[in-house]
């Protein structure tokens, strides 16, 4: 059985205490330039092993406000229409489509990258993940970054 991720809104106070420093070291990494990642992880008390161990799993919700570019990768099977059914998703949630980027398809396996814009029409968006890994011919998704 292959596994789907699912996507949560947690509170805060649910979180173990390793996610909450995971999102203190990012923020860190974002707001000085000259910080390595491990110094980073240092100074907020995780090891480096943690950071990277969740870093593409946790996220401030506000990331996903008006205004904000959401960029993903999905692997799925190369069959006509398929692409089209993935931008259908994305279309139904009212979630502009910046870029998309597909490599040549390797055993019948395509490589795709979007990036969208949260708008303030956008639907939910984890819901937008969840229904596009639904997909029959959708083997992977990973949200890459948030802007």
């Amino acid at each position: 059985m292959e596994y789907k991720s699912k996507y949560y809104v947690v509170k805060e106070k649910a979180l173990p205490e390793v996610l909450l420093k995971v999102v203190e070291a990012k923020k860190l990494l974002d707001s000085q330039r000259n910080i390595s990642i491990q110094e980073a992880a240092e100074r907020v008390g995780i090891s480096r092993s943690s950071f990277y161990k969740y870093k593409d799993d946790i996220f401030p919700f506000h990331d996903t406000a008006n205004g904000r570019t959401i960029t993903f990768f999905i692997q799925m099977d190369d069959s006509p229409g398929y692409l089209a059914a993935v931008l259908s998703v994305v279309a139904q949630y009212k979630a502009n489509i910046l870029t998309i980027h597909q490599s040549i398809p390797v055993n019948n396996v395509a490589t795709l990258t979007i990036s969208t814009e949260v708008g303030e029409g956008t639907g939910d968006i984890s819901k937008m993940f969840e229904e596009i890994e639904a997909m029959k011919p959708v083997h992977y998704l990973k949200i890459v970054s948030r802007g």
